[in-house]
């Protein structure tokens, strides 16, 4: 092949978004990719370039060119909402193709950018019955789940203070849940009524377009102190699907 017939290949090949997943930090993540306390998720951004990406972060709006040349973002810890604009950014963003997965810290920042995935959270934390650690009911394994790339190799995993998710459309779906036992405490009486206990949600996929996105009912998965075990092998599956 001569030089100027591979030149003219390398001109008119297709432009591959880079292996790159981008970290927001724009909206009050308080728990870093390049932090390495108890807390933070520098062991989330080994995983992920161990798997071969690269890692950046970005504290400008998101938008069409701050999200450009990214093959995912991240969104985990948000303490502050996302302008509309964001919202439709990242919503245009998943269907070109792109991949994000949000993990909730507190979960009412989230509400518009989730409303626009068809995704709702509970307004409180779930309190489990099954699988509990250490006596106590915030901390629980969670092991109803469906098949799904994120759960290969996985048969549970634990959350620290998860909010409950549920699904409006047929375009996503809960595919970890908690056990039917599960209580919110709506009138914060401290008493579990049957109205307020139900199986919820805790981890919800769905699709936009050509891309898809995860949503987590709880950040702490992926924080250092808690990446071990099978959520270190979630770990490793969510770095594969960003991927």
């Amino acid at each position: 092949m001569s030089i100027i017939v591979l030149a003219f290949l390398m001109m008119t090949a297709p432009v591959m978004a880079a292996d790159r997943v981008l970290f927001d930090n724009g909206h009050g993540e308080r728990f870093q990719v390049k932090e390495q306390g108890p807390l933070q998720l520098s062991g989330l951004a080994g995983v992920i370039q161990g798997a071969g990406m690269e890692i950046a972060t970005v504290d400008q709006p998101l938008s069409e060119a701050t999200l450009a040349g990214a093959r995912a973002l991240v969104i985990s810890g948000a303490f502050t909402p996302l302008h509309p604009n964001e919202i439709e950014a990242v919503a245009k963003f998943i269907e070109n193709g792109g991949r994000v997965a949000i993990m909730l810290h507190i979960a009412p920042p989230m509400a518009l950018l989730l409303d626009r995935l068809e995704v709702r959270h509970t307004n409180g934390v779930i309190q489990e019955r099954e699988n509990v650690i250490d006596g106590d009911l915030l901390n629980f394994r969670v092991a109803r789940l469906k098949e799904h790339p994120l759960f290969q190799g996985v048969n549970d995993f634990t959350v620290h203070g998860a909010w409950g998710l549920i699904n409006r459309a047929d375009t996503a779906q809960v595919i970890a849940a908690t056990g039917f036992q599960a209580w919110i405490d709506l009138d914060l009486d401290q008493k579990q009524s049957k109205e307020e206990t139900a199986s919820f949600g805790v981890v919800v996929a769905g699709t936009i377009g050509k891309g898809s996105y995860l949503v987590f009912g709880d950040d702490a998965i992926f924080q250092n102190k808690f990446l071990e075990g099978n959520n270190r092998i979630l770990a490793a599956n969510l770095a594969a699907w960003l991927k």
